[in-house]
């Protein structure tokens, strides 16, 4: 399904007066920093984790 250009529009004027003009500009730059964060960390090596060491001593049985 395609947007006509009347339906963007009526699109874009519904965020306007639920979302108030003011507050757009702040909210897409909480989700452009939140975007930058994702690439930085997705970037970013993992850290690799100690592999625990397996005991290598006779194990002993149980006796009854």
């Amino acid at each position: 399904m395609r947007f006509g250009f009347w339906e963007i529009i009526l699109i874009v004027l519904l965020v306007v007066v639920l979302f108030n003009s003011a507050k757009i500009p702040g909210m897409m730059k909480n989700l452009a920093d939140g975007v930058k964060v994702f690439k930085k960390e997705v970037k970013e090596k993992p850290v690799k984790k100690p592999v625990a060491k397996k005991k290598t001593g006779a194990k002993k049985k149980a006796t009854k």
